[in-house]
């Protein structure tokens, strides 16, 4: 039998924590990356160096795929005129999840270059060949978020991932990897976080109002595998796949600004006090006998012990 005690209910499989707590994130102070910020010492990024104080638009390919045709994949890049860090944006690395993209292109066609310092390099779609498919997985059905960083030799999907890494994820001084839940199922707006790295614990504190679950992450997904290569990511989930919704975007590009701001792309950033339920500890809760399942709650409340989550 299982005893919940109270929580918040995450997914609409039922997805609710065990242990929480609610923290109240007072004087965050903007992360100081250790990084140079003088232009001359960066890398080019696909090939040309970054121009400061433009919007530019470059193709990713990853080499020979399945169909043995390089599949160009769109990255957008916003320098500002000052110097300073490095964050990136990624979303779709699942092809079927669509509030990633348009969180990263309302973020990124919004961006004032002028008043940026640094830059923010964001690829709305990571896994274009499951996206032209509405497919989660790439053309073999691997699934891409379990194979980095990658390898050169390896099958497509490692392949893929390699070159994705290490053309694009190693400028990044930060990473913010956007996703939703997955077949049909629904995700509340929450971070995914590994919060025993003090780097990441310290980015994840930057999104205001936003649910935090501590995960490390599976082995070779992005988040792990960059947090391993020493660049704080965290995970954002927010909503279902095959579908764009307007409200968990919305809350998405709120958050994604909050942290950005806090990272010192946009200028002075004022102290916040933000409220945040921390949980470091999650399971699904599923129906013992067959039927339908008619919710008595909805993704986001809070529920206590001996309440009715629903009825079959």
């Amino acid at each position: 039998m299982i005893r919940l005690h109270r929580g918040l209910l995450f997914g609409s499989a039922l997805l609710a924590s065990l242990s929480w707590a609610t923290e109240r994130v007072s004087d965050v102070e903007p992360i100081k990356p250790e990084l140079p910020i003088d232009r001359s010492t960066q890398r080019p990024l696909l090939g040309k160096p970054i121009t400061p104080g433009i919007l530019d638009r470059r193709a990713w390919s990853a080499g020979q795929p399945l169909s043995g045709l390089a599949l160009p994949t769109p990255v957008l890049i916003a320098a500002g005129n000052t110097p300073g860090p490095t964050m990136c944006l990624t979303g779709a690395v699942h092809g079927d999840e669509l509030n990633g993209v348009e969180i990263i292109r309302r973020i990124m066609f919004a961006l004032d270059t002028e008043n940026l310092t640094g830059t923010v390099i964001a690829v709305p779609i990571v896994n274009l060949y499951g996206f032209q498919r509405n497919s989660r997985y790439l053309p073999d059905r691997r699934d891409l978020n379990r194979y980095f960083p990658g390898n050169p030799t390896g099958s497509s999907a490692a392949r893929i991932a390699h070159h994705f890494f290490q053309d694009v994820i190693s400028h990044c001084h930060a990473l913010i990897d956007i996703h939703t839940g997955s077949f049909h199922r629904t995700n509340l707006p929450q971070l995914r976080a590994d919060l025993s790295n003090p780097k990441v614990a310290k980015l994840s504190q930057l999104f205001d109002n936003f649910v935090v679950l501590h995960s490390v992450g599976a082995v070779g997904t992005l988040r792990r595998a960059a947090v391993e290569a020493g660049i704080p990511t965290v995970t954002l989930e927010a909503g279902e796949p095959l579908y764009l919704q307007p409200e968990e975007v919305a809350q998405g590009v709120r958050g994604v600004l909050s942290a950005m701001r806090g990272f010192g792309l946009m200028g002075e950033y004022n102290k916040v006090a933000s409220d945040q339920k921390v949980f470091f500890e999650s399971i699904w809760l599923r129906a013992d006998q067959s039927g339908v399942l008619f919710s008595e709650v909805k993704v986001g409340d809070s529920v206590k012990k001996g309440e009715i989550l629903g009825s079959v």
